[in-house]
């Protein structure tokens, strides 16, 4: 909105000013608004799960709502880009009526509203762009799949990143930190292969909403993202890696999100569809194991993953940048 009234000389000025509003107004509304929020319960499996009992749930509605308001407010609005505004509110509140909810949604519940988020997306993707992905870390070849098939990948990668984002979420911290080393290493891929230019200042946007959240939940946090915002977050971080064009990076980009909330969600699908236990002495998310059977604390943990993240991303780059 602002863009149309401030020149273009001043837009370095006007993305400063957004990147400033997305994380005070995140800061000021969770100050005001966290007393209303859902109380937790704490979680009777999760451990050390009973620390959480009283804290404010749900937070994530308040980040979620900034990043909108500040993308609103600073990004030119496209049709695709309302679009994905509109299916990360619907993922978030999803989340948060769960996070209100006295008895938790059950899961099948909460994956046919995956599905349908992921469809969304991948119709969404597919109308306002093409088919071709390039495979950044082999030379920039490029690949044309298939639409069908492409559509079927697209709803796997929404579907797996929303639910392991949300696995991870367990540590106070972990999860945000993981998302923002993930999102900012995506913005720093689309300026160099120069893809997702449209999409690079809502990365800035929503990793200063989280930022304002993560004022609050640094060790010992005073309220929860929840499913508010870790599904909300999940869902952001596959639509990223979409739109800068190389959607394979997901895995090296996001790999301890992978592992941290993926390992827990392979062992139960292997037990329920097969009846094959596997992986029976690894506690997951792995979160739970380096802290209850290694010995590690919530800020080893969050320092820890996030510094393996970060040689990752450090990889990555300087992969895609040969």
């Amino acid at each position: 909105m602002l863009q149309y009234i401030v020149s273009g000389e001043h837009s370095s000025l006007l993305a400063l000013g957004g990147i400033l509003f997305a994380f005070i107004a995140t800061v000021y509304t969770t100050a005001k608004l966290c007393q209303y929020l859902p109380k937790d319960a704490g979680r009777e499996f999760a451990h050390d799960g009973k620390l959480s009992a009283g804290k404010p749930r749900g937070a994530g509605i308040i980040f979620v709502l900034a990043f909108v308001a500040s993308a609103i407010l600073f990004v030119p609005m496209k049709p695709e880009l309302m679009i994905y505004l509109i299916l990360i509110v619907i993922s978030m509140l999803t989340g948060f009526l769960d996070d209100a909810s006295e008895k938790p949604w059950g899961e099948l519940k909460k994956g046919i509203l995956d599905l349908c988020v992921a469809v969304l997306v991948a119709m969404t993707f597919l109308h306002y762009n093409d088919n071709t992905i390039q495979l950044a870390l082999f030379h920039h070849a490029m690949l044309e799949i298939p639409k069908a098939v492409f559509a079927v990948l697209i709803v796997v990668l929404v579907w797996v990143s929303v639910n392991v984002t949300n696995c991870s979420d367990g540590v106070d911290g972990l999860s945000g930190t993981l998302t923002i080393i993930s999102i900012m290493t995506i913005y720093v891929v689309d300026r160099i292969l120069g893809t997702g230019e449209d999409f690079s200042f809502l990365i800035l946007l929503f990793a200063a909403c989280i930022l304002g959240y993560l004022w609050y939940n640094a060790t010992p946090s005073r309220l929860l993202m929840g499913d508010a915002g870790s599904r909300a977050m999940g869902l952001f971080i596959s639509i990223a890696v979409l739109k800068c064009g190389s959607p394979i990076l997901y895995i090296p980009i996001a790999l301890v999100l992978i592992l941290d909330g993926g390992l827990g969600l392979v062992k139960v699908g292997l037990i329920r569809a097969f009846k094959i236990r596997i992986m029976t002495k690894i506690r997951t998310p792995l979160h739970d194991h380096v802290r209850k059977v290694w010995g590690w604390s919530n800020t080893q943990a969050v320092f820890r993953f996030a510094i393996i993240q970060i040689i990752l991303a450090v990889a990555v780059v300087y992969g895609i940048g040969l």
